[in-house]
């Protein structure tokens, strides 16, 4: 017990000394980023950049958590293994695996911790710097999504319109029982029009079997109300600016994530790449297992024969691959091509089995 606290405790410290470096690194260089970006803006004061910097930061730093992982593993067995703790350890008749209960457990709770707390961290300081970023560039969203439909907001030189619609295809261009509102510039709303469906196309709005109020300078809109079997009205959106409005699964908290999915698939949109992105939060702890695996099968071994470098660079190298083959799979998922667990869990289920195989075959072969 003593010694499984003791390894613990060496790879926490260990996590701890990589982690506070890198957060370091990357608030520095983010700084210099966010100065960069915004330095040209007419309201970018230095203390609204660092605020910037501050809520970006969470999120960079949480990214990287595989990397920050295997690099924590492999510094806390090439010190046991200089400090021959390793060899001392198997003497007294603990196997490799015995040894790795410590850290996986301590990786297992950052896991859990990472996931339940930090997320919604991340998805808080992601959404504030998404805001506060658009808001220095003079941008905003143009959609929303509610338990009462979605909210669309375009504008034009004469004014803004507020959109409502009930459902919509994937890409948000066909809008059903829809509800269009215009306010003039100082005049309050001027127009309200509803409509069986809406289609985006060739930069208008094309409305079918719709209703039209005018709400300026008129005591009763009923009196004056039309109803139109097809009409048009100008629009400044793209499907593109819609698509990227949804900003990155990653703002939503995971908490949030299930009601989020229900209310996208409700309002006609696909969920797919928030449930991808669920799942693979949920995978987390178990992803950085296997970095941690990963680390050990190639560095837990005693020094000898001048091959330490070449083994640290191989687990390094096996980390990004994983890295890699994981967002593969992450992309094959969202565009429909994998199972969305499948594509999540067989990454890091794979790589743990492979470096356990490792592990056995090197050093309880």
């Amino acid at each position: 017990m003593i010694l499984h606290r003791y390894f613990a405790i060496r790879f926490a410290k260990s996590f701890g000394m990589i982690f506070g470096l890198f957060l370091m690194m990357i608030g520095f260089f983010d700084l210099v980023d966010q100065l960069g970006r915004h330095s040209k803006g007419s309201d970018a004061t230095f203390s609204k950049i660092v605020g910037l910097t501050l809520l970006n930061v969470p999120y960079a730093i949480y990214t990287i958590l595989p990397l920050i992982m295997i690099l924590a593993s492999i510094l806390l067995f090439l010190g046991l293994a200089r400090s021959s703790e390793m060899v001392v350890t198997r003497a007294a008749g603990r196997s490799a695996l015995r040894a790795l209960l410590s850290p996986i457990f301590v990786t297992l709770l950052i896991g859990v911790i990472g996931v339940a707390v930090f997320n919604p961290i991340v998805a808080a300081t992601s959404k504030e710097y998404e805001s506060r970023s658009n808001a220095m560039r003079g941008e905003s969203a143009v959609l929303s999504i509610s338990s009462d439909g979605l909210w669309l907001r375009q504008g034009s030189d004469v004014g803004q319109t507020v959109i409502r619609a009930q459902a919509s295809n994937l890409d948000g261009t066909r809008l059903s029982d829809v509800t269009f509102l215009t306010f003039g510039f100082g005049t309050g709303p001027t127009r309200r029009i509803e409509a069986q469906s809406a289609t985006l196309e060739n930069g208008q709005w094309t409305m079918q079997n719709a209703k039209v109020w005018t709400l300026l300078d008129t005591a009763n809109p009923e009196v004056g109300a039309q109803t139109v079997a097809e009409m048009s009205i100008p629009s400044s959106l793209t499907a593109d600016q819609i698509r990227d409005s949804f900003g990155q699964p990653s703002s939503v908290s995971i908490w949030d994530l299930p009601g989020f999915i229900s209310q996208l698939k409700r309002a006609g949109f696909s969920a797919r790449r928030h449930e991808v992105w669920f799942q693979s939060e949920l995978s987390k702890p178990v992803f950085l297992i296997a970095m941690v695996l990963i680390g050990a099968a190639f560095t837990m071994r005693h020094q000898r024969g001048g091959k330490t470098g070449i083994m640290v660079l191989t687990a390094v190298i096996l980390s990004f691959a994983l890295y890699f083959v994981r967002n593969f799979a992450n992309i094959l998922g969202e565009t429909g091509q994998l199972p969305v667990a499948l594509a999540v869990w067989a990454p890091p289920l794979a790589a743990i089995g492979m470096s356990l195989g490792l592990i056995l075959h090197l050093e309880d072969g």
